[in-house]
């Protein structure tokens, strides 16, 4: 597949700080930060210490501001907002944003960590090693003996397919000779100095280490110790403040005199002195130690009272309580009780406490009748009393830190001295440096006594008792444990190591200078030599220090590897040291593994994605990853694994790590089969060297020694798997013993198939015969290895060589690499079958047996493979893009791109949606796919597919059951295709599908949904591409989220059979209706899906209409506009049109607020749409041309808009009272008859129109109540008679416009008819703007004679919902119905109660995706919605959250807010953030519902409703127009402007 540059977005959330989140990136990437729903319209000021220009290097001080970018064309629409770093410099980095305007981290908002691998290189050419390449040998550097030597040494690990090697270090040891004991950091090993001529020097090590890179291809590392030093080190006893010791760290006092009376004690009984107590020199039963444990607790600890260093002294407190008063020093009132305060030098009972709190606490000088020395003596009789409660306290606290002394003495004097696991020493003898328990501190002299010990530390002696480093079981690893807080040393939790004293660095170099440009010029004068580092006990190592010195190793060597192994046990804190210092691989243990299961687990754990796995888009959200690992059979801190398991297991685990899709290694002695540890500390024995000769000397290896030919094989096989991309891993228990890995190559399809058949422990009998069989799928290459260790005849017993590291001779080795199958001793080919299997017996496959196999495609899966491909490089791996290319761009690209240019946009409704019903009502058989396991898709079309491959893609969910089904049959590549073939517009896309889907179906069957999803991904993204090209420049040149709202247009909007539009004039000026079978195929709206998609309840007038502006003409689909409102407008009856359709004929005329909107929508056409007047005189066939008529054929009764527009007003001008057709249960089963009765007009004195009665809902709050068990059928729920807020509002708009379009000659009527009196627009206008405020605004201040009820004013500062309801109190509820009004009519509302009444609004009814139909602190407030509960979902209207007022309150907001910018600055700012900040909330929720739409609505806040549709038109339209308000208020536009689609 091609390579694409690599994009990874990064989502930035307000308060989340992911410090301890893992996002590995390599060099050379591009990083985008993204802004998540939480900051969305907010002002971020976004920093990172990644540097610009990669000469300068990493400073992690440094931080630099980025700037904000976004690829659309939109001003206001910001939701592609990103801020870009190019990845060119390795490290870790750091980023942070504030919300404040601060530059400042400490200020920060948000945070986290990105570490960028390095690039490794080797050879003449400087390859590139990918870190899954490297295989690693850690050799102790001691035992390479003197430089001259150490080429001959190292060759064994060249041979042997290494192509790093890890030293241990190289500089001078101290007395121990431990390899990680360093005497001198500046310092070579003086053992590497030949006898004679020049001492080796640091300069001749970095020569051979270049050598080895350019001439041997191998790499090399060693470790960076920072936390310990040698005893012997010379330059702490210049410098002793480099140490922990007793003067720099007075709270180590106790813990240091308590090591020095376990010293004395263990050097009693090593006397014999305690025999005669039951504690004998020669420790060998627990009852010795249970005597130690009673004469420690009761004798030796009480009488040196350890807890004296703590506890303050009574009465000398008490002294300096009284001469502070008496020195009129003043109390001090603190929210805090009086507490001991440690002393700073921790001298016995020297602690005290805070003196001017005491006073203030315990010494009342208000009471002046009294003696001084009476109130003196009161307060010190009251705070005695509490002082020794403290110490009592101290006491307990130090006692449980001496009983777990004692315990850990204990418990370390059993395990050395009687454990059948420890190393059972014998007897406790201090001359041979066996304690009972080894110093946690070094002595400044030799010998002392105890006395003379305790002393000391309080003088400047106390420097030079320096305690000795350690590790601490299961602590905190982010916690010091030598610091203050920590009582470790004092408890003796720590397993000292007694050779090297723990270094003090404190917060920084200025804490102790000498120490950091010490350890500075360590760590750059190996980072000059080596090109990685391990960092020694990194989990102890102060994180701040390490992440110093690796910043400066950085500066020397930008590429620097990092490696480290941690103890963590959490991979949290795992995460929190990798992003501090930049690790690049942690190491991992083969050797945890407790059987073949276990190690198969970490093989699959530590690298790869599951075979089969989907193809990744090149830009994609960076996830937080795993570790990357360094997967070793064996390290130098493990056993051998001979000891641990057995000898003929050390090939087949080595095999098994090997195929681990990770960085490998293993420590040198295991290939060559050392039966024991090779001990950092006691080893002093030296490595063999390599020998080309068939029989090796003395102190010589060649290839057949040990394993080496076969870890040869096996490490060459590591760095092809690597190098070739077979980045998949499958991993199969074949059995209790066995274990096959696969690796697969994504690209070519080739595998490698390894299978081992360890031997943890020695079988019963190694010769029982091996039945298994293996089926490989396609047709195996060759047999790229196959192995077995087997016991050796006759073999001599291991004997340690005094001189040389060696290995057992009593196993051998017989290795065959690169045969036929029919070569092979250890299977024999049962079965090639014509289905792409050939199954493998296992003919002799004994304990210590491999076999890898390398297999490709046969020749038929290869050629479905690539026609299949060759599809893919026509319109490559797309995604959904802001790449804004019109159709001409677009066509000719591809025959795809010629197929899906030619499509309607009915078409690719067809292509991209419909529901089940909508399919269904095709008649062609087909509805939404099932897919057994999961249910049916939520779409017929692509997106139904792609709604869940999306998520299976992101998490390569192979176990889904889409998955499943599509390995298991063909079926849904048929369905997807065979269903857009049987329609005339979609034929051609689906022969084509089933043309590419035939090579599919040839694949192997694991492949096919990955080559599924690129096929119908990259349709999918091509379709939407050219849906927006057919849309508006709005859309097109709009965000990711305009274009996905915009795509409502498509999903809403079909040709739907059972829920035709009547048929339009035969006369309608061109553009005309499209045909389908000679009969016009007008598309219609669904109003929402899936329960409001075909047939009757598919066509609602209200919902069509406060739909269409964002759906249809804000995206440019003025056509089908045009028809919906000529079709609606040819079913007027009674001056309204029906609230449902029903093609017509069969409407039913039940609301007043349908035509309201219709007329609003005429009105938005004429302004939206260039030259849209001409819709005026546009033909309509009347189908009631009376009230009484009978449906009319098309044709009969024409008029022009204009007069259907004159008659519904003048019909309310008049006045209209009628009874619905049908009434009774035939339309309404539960509507009662006072219901059916309509009746509405205007009143005159206002200009309001008004309607309705209690017994029925005419406005979209139309619940009508059908419960008899609550009482409530045939009551609505919100009647909303009278004067509903925004059919005011909506009135006003349209007679405006009118007064307008008649004074430009394009609107013939001048008014209404009021009897015989003519009342022209503007007149009706101003009736309507002199009475809105006065009679609909509730005033903070009562105005008795507008309220007659005041009692029943729940809230003032709010907009009433309707004006003379007959139910009173409903006019003071708030809803958000107001904010219609505010929008289609503005200027109704005086800015400044406008501006309050939204405020209170946005605290009280807007809801996290929805706004509340109801004040939650009204009576009747219900927020949760079930339509099947005892009330039949009464509560409809009443308190659940509705989607589409939204779009009506921010665009509101937005209006007002710029209304009132001039007197309150800043407004429109402040507005414009909050609005996006809210529409967050909905691109999130477009996203991630599964029908890429907007509910219609939710329960209380935000909770999702069962009985909601999850797609409703009016919920997109509605939220599309605030966009598209946003950005005209950025360009200042009107935002009643749109313009018109490309042609």
């Amino acid at each position: 597949m091609a390579s694409f540059t690599q994009l990874r977005l990064l989502t930035l959330n307000e308060g989340e700080k992911l410090d301890s989140s893992l996002f590995r990136l390599e060099k050379g990437w591009h990083l985008h930060f993204v802004l998540g729903p939480s900051l969305a319209g907010k002002d971020i000021r976004l920093f990172t210490n990644h540097p610009s220009d990669p000469k300068a290097g990493p400073n992690r001080s440094l931080f630099r501001e980025l700037s904000w970018g976004t690829l659309s064309g939109s001003e206001g629409d910001s939701y592609d907002t990103f801020a870009e770093v190019y990845l060119s410099t390795a490290g870790s980095f750091n980023y942070f944003f504030t919300l404040d305007g601060s530059d400042q981290q400490s200020h920060q908002d948000g945070s986290g960590y990105f570490v960028v691998d390095p690039v490794l290189r080797f050879g003449q050419f400087d390859e590139k090693l990918p870190l899954d390449c490297i295989c690693c040998q850690t050799v102790l550097a001691k035992s390479l003996g003197p430089l001259p030597t150490w080429e001959s040494r190292l060759q064994v690990a060249k041979e042997s397919g290494y192509n790093m090697v890890h030293f241990t270090p190289i500089q001078s040891l101290g007395a121990s000779n431990s390899s990680y004991s360093l005497r001198d950091q500046l310092e070579l090993n003086p053992i590497f100095s030949p006898t004679t001529g020049p001492a080796a020097s640091m300069e001749d090590v970095k020569k051979l280490v270049e050598k080895m890179k350019t001439e041997w291809n191998m790499l090399s590392l060693t470790d960076l110790v920072f936390n310990h030093t040698a005893n012997e080190s010379p330059w702490i006893q210049e410098h002793p403040e480099c140490v922990y010791n007793v003067v720099n760290s007075p709270h180590l006092k106790p813990a240091y005199l308590l090591d020095r009376i376990l010293w004395h004690f263990s050097e009693d009984v090593s006397h014999g002195k305690w025999g005669d107590r039951g504690v004998p020199a020669h420790l060998c039963e627990d009852h010795h130690l249970d005597s130690i444990r009673s004469i420690l607790t009761h004798e030796v600890l009480p009488k040196h009272r350890i807890e004296e260093y703590y506890l303050l002294s009574v009465d000398g407190v008490l002294q300096a309580f009284r001469s502070a008063i008496m020195a009129g020093q003043p109390g001090i009132a603190k929210e805090k009780n009086v507490a001991v305060i440690p002393d700073p030098l921790y001298r016995r009972l020297k602690a005290t406490i805070d003196i001017p709190l005491a006073i203030n606490k315990y010494f009342d000088s208000q009471l002046s009748d009294l003696p001084v020395e009476q109130r003196l003596d009161n307060a010190c009789n009251g705070l005695r009393p509490h002082l020794e409660a403290l110490n009592h306290t101290l006491w307990c606290e130090v006692q449980d830190h001496l009983n777990a002394a004692v315990n850990n003495f204990i418990a370390n004097g059993r395990y050395r001295f009687i454990d059948p696991d420890g190393p059972r020493i014998g007897n406790v003898n201090h001359e041979t440096e066996d304690p009972i328990m080894y110093n946690y501190f070094l002595l400044p002299v030799k010998k002392m006594s105890l006395e003379e010990e305790e002393a000391a530390m309080h003088t400047a002696q106390g420097a030079y008792c320096m305690a000795h480093n350690g590790w601490v079981m299961n602590d905190d690893p982010l916690r010091n444990f030598a610091e203050p807080g920590s009582n470790v040393y004092l408890r003796r939790e720590l397993i000292p190591w007694g050779d090297s004293v723990k270094l003090r660095f404190g917060n920084g170099p200025e804490d102790c200078p000498y120490l950091w440009e010490h350890m500075k010029k360590y760590t750059c004068q190996t980072a000059e030599i080596f090109h990685g580092v391990r960092l020694d006990n990194c989990h102890s190592t102060p994180i701040h220090v390490a992440e110093y010195m690796l910043d400066e190793a950085r500066k020397v060597r930008p590429d620097l590897y990092v490696m480290a192994e941690l103890f963590t046990s959490s991979e949290v804190k795992d995460n929190i040291f990798i992003n501090r210092l930049g690790l690049n691989s942690l190491i991992r243990e083969g050797l945890a593994a407790w059987d073949s299961h276990e190690l198969g687990r970490l093989v699959h754990r530590y690298g790869g994605h599951p075979v089969g796995a989907f193809i990744q888009p090149p830009a994609r959200p960076l996830v937080a990853s795993l570790a990357h690992a360094l997967f070793m059979d064996q390290t130098h801190d493990n056993p051998s694994p001979v000891e641990k398991r057995t000898s003929l297991d050390l090939l087949p685990s080595a095999a098994l790590v090997s195929m681990a899709c990770c960085a490998t290694g293993s420590n040198r002695g295991y290939d060559e089969l050392v039966p024991h540890h090779i001990h950092v500390v006691s080893e002093g024995r030296l490595y063999q060297s390599w020998t080309e000769a068939p029989k090796p000397s003395a102190g010589q290896v060649n290839i057949n020694t040990g394993i080496i030919s076969a870890k040869r094989a096996l490490n060459g096989l590591h760095q092809y798997l690597g190098h070739s991309g077979f980045n998949q891993v499958f991993v199969d228990q074949v059995d209790s013993d066995t274990v096959s890995v696969t690796r697969h190559n994504p690209v070519s399809h080739q595998s490698v198939i390894l299978v081992a058949r360890t031997v943890f422990s020695t079988p019963a009998n190694m010769n029982a015969p091996y039945s298994q069989t293996l089926q490989i799928p396609g047709m195996i290459d060759e047999i790229i290895l196959e192995g077995t260790l087997k016991p050796r005849s006759n073999a001599s017993k291991f004997t340690r060589n005094a001189d040389y590291l060696n290995g057992l001779t009593d196993v051998v080795l017989s290795l065959r690499e690169h045969l036929k199958v029919e070569e092979s001793d250890l299977v024999e080919l049962k079965m090639n079958n014509t289905s792409g299997l050939q199954e493998l017996e296992f003919a002799c496959f004994p304990p210590g047996s491999v076999i890898a196999f390398k297999v490709s495609l046969n020749a038929n899966n290869k050629s479905s493979i690539l026609n299949v491909r060759q599809t893919l490089s026509h319109f490559g791996y797309r995604m959904s893009s802001i790449s804004g290319r019109n159709l001409q761009e677009i066509q000719g690209a591809s025959k795809l791109a010629d197929i899906l240019v030619d499509m309607t946009l009915n078409d690719l409704n067809r292509v991209l949606h419909r529901c089940d019903a909508e399919e269904k009502d095709d008649g062609k058989g087909f509805g939404a796919y099932d897919i057994p396991g999961f249910g049916t898709l939520p779409y017929c079309g692509l997106q139904g597919i792609m709604s869940i491959l999306s998520s299976i893609r992101a998490n390569n969910d192979l176990g889904h059951p889409m998955c499943d089904n599509l390995r298991r049959g063909d079926w849904l590549m048929e369905y997807t295709a065979n269903r857009l073939a049987a329609f005339p517009g979609t034929e051609r896309l689906g022969n084509w599908l089933a043309d590419v889907f035939k090579s599919l179906k040839q694949a192997p069957r694991y492949l096919i949904p990955c080559y599924f999803d690129a096929l119908i991904s990259g349709i999918f993204c091509l379709v939407e591409e050219v849906a927006w090209a057919k849309l508006s420049p709005f859309v097109r040149n709009g965000s990711s989220f305009t274009r996905a709202l915009s795509l409502g247009s498509l999903q809403f909007c079909s040709h739907v059979r059972t829920a035709l539009l009547p048929v339009l004039s035969p006369h309608l000026r061109p553009p005309v209706p499209p045909l389908a079978f000679k009969e016009q195929a007008c598309v219609s709206m669904a109003a929402g899906l899936p329960h409001f998609a075909s047939g009757i309840f598919r066509n609602w007038g209200r919902d069509t209409f406060i739909a269409l502006r964002g759906l249809l003409l804000l995206t440019g689909r003025e056509a089908e506009a045009r028809f919906l409102i000529l079709a609606y407008g040819a079913t007027l009856r009674h001056g309204l049109i029906p609230n449902l359709l029903g093609g017509g004929s069969h409407a039913r005329y039940n609301c007043r607020d349908a035509v309201w909107w219709w007329l609003q929508c005429i009105k938005d056409y004429c302004i939206c749409v260039p030259g849209g007047a001409k819709i005026l005189t546009d033909k309509i066939s009347r189908i009631f041309p009376t009230d009484e008529s009978e449906p009319q054929e098309t044709g009969n009764c024409e008029q022009e808009l204009h007069e259907i527009i004159q008659e519904a007003l003048q019909r309310h001008a008049d006045g209209v009272e009628y009874v619905e057709r049908n009434a009774g249960p035939a339309i309404d089963n539960d509507m009662t008859v006072e219901g059916f009765h309509n009746k509405f007009g205007v009143n005159w004195e206002t200009g309001f129109v008004f309607g309705g009665n209690a017994s029925n809902c005419g406005t979209w709050m139309d619940k009508m109540g059908g419960s008899s068990e609550a009482g409530n059928k045939g009551k609505p729920a919100t009647p909303r008679d009278g004067s509903a807020v925004e059919l005011v509002g909506l009135c006003k708009s349209v007679v405006s416009w009118l007064q307008v379009m008649h004074g430009e000659g394009l609107y013939p009527h001048e008014g209404v008819l009021v009897g015989k009196e003519m009342v022209t627009w503007q007149v009706w206008a101003d009736k309507i703007q002199a009475s809105f405020e006065r009679h609909f605004w509730i005033n903070f201040e009562a105005v008795p004679e507008l309220e007659p009820k005041p009692e029943l004013i729940n809230r003032r500062g709010i907009y009433k919902d309707s004006f003379l309801a007959s139910q009173i109190w409903a006019d003071y509820q708030l809803r958000p119905n107001f904010t219609i009004a505010m929008v289609v009519a503005p200027e109704l509302f005086t800015p400044q109660n406008a501006w309050i009444a939204l405020e209170r609004t946005r605290d009280i009814l807007l809801g996290p995706l929805g706004m509340k139909t109801l004040d939650p602190s009204d009576w009747a407030y219900n927020g949760n919605y079930i339509n099947s509960d005892h009330t039949k979902g009464f509560n409809y209207h009443q308190g659940p959250e509705w989607v589409w007022p939204v779009g009506f309150f921010l665009r509101a907001m937005l209006h007002f807010g710029n209304a009132v910018e001039a007197d309150r600055p800043g407004t429109l700012q402040n507005t414009m953030a909050f609005v996006k900040s809210v529409l967050s909330a909905h691109n999130v929720h477009l996203r991630s519902s599964p029908w890429r739409s907007l509910p219609e609505l939710t329960n209380k806040d935000g909770a999702v409703c069962g009985d909601s549709c999850p797609a409703q038109a009016w919920s997109m339209g509605c939220i599309l127009e605030v966009i598209h308000d946003l950005e005209t208020l950025m360009q200042g536009t009107p935002p009643s402007v749109i313009v018109e689609a490309d042609e």
